[in-house]
């Protein structure tokens, strides 16, 4: 199994969440960003989402990767990253 789900509390925008989980008696420190991506201003029509998710996407901190992207609602869609890499502790 590679997945557990763990329900959190309700973030702000743009907030950094930080996960320390042992496994196999090592500590694992695992970080996540949940973002609220916007359609409003941006170049791209809005008919066009997906155009704008990639070039998000594209210009995005490569420390990061993309996990998981919610239901789009009220002109947003929440993205979750989590950072590459992870620290480990005996």
């Amino acid at each position: 199994m590679k997945e557990v789900v763990i329900l959190i509390p309700d973030v702000d925008v743009e907030q950094n969440i930080e996960i320390e989980v042992r496994i196999n008696g090592r500590k694992k420190t695992i970080q996540y960003r949940v973002e609220l991506l916007s359609w409003e201003g941006n170049n791209d029509p809005p008919t066009n989402p997906v155009s704008i998710l990639k070039k998000k996407l594209a210009e995005y901190d490569k420390d990061w990767e993309l996990m998981e992207i919610g239901a789009p609602g009220k002109g947003r869609i929440p993205l979750m990253f989590r950072r590459k890499g992870s620290s480990e502790r005996v």
